[in-house]
């Protein structure tokens, strides 16, 4: 089974998600951006999502998850919780 590592952003705007995103992408910390201005309760950690395996979050984020590069930050992401920016952290096949 497929299992993937990974972290996320969640905010209510896609707006703020690529202001974030970009601030991302000149050196700042993803973990510190999440604990400031994540909506989700994973803020708290950074983020961190843990291990998970495929089906396990919503499709649009497990389409993501389970295609994009390593350590790259991917988003915005649209779900019905609003917008993400992840980063997976590590998978395996």
């Amino acid at each position: 089974m497929t299992k993937a590592s990974a972290r996320h952003l969640l905010v209510a705007d896609e707006a703020t998600c690529n202001e974030l995103k970009t601030r991302i992408e000149n050196g700042e910390s993803f973990a510190e951006l999440a604990k400031q201005h994540s909506s989700c309760p994973s803020g708290r950690n950074g983020g961190d999502l843990g291990e998970f395996g495929r089906g396990q979050m919503v499709p649009e984020f497990d389409k993501v998850v389970f295609s994009a590069p390593i350590n790259e930050v991917q988003g915005p992401v649209k779900t019905q919780f609003g917008f993400h920016l992840l980063e997976v952290t590590a998978r395996q096949d």
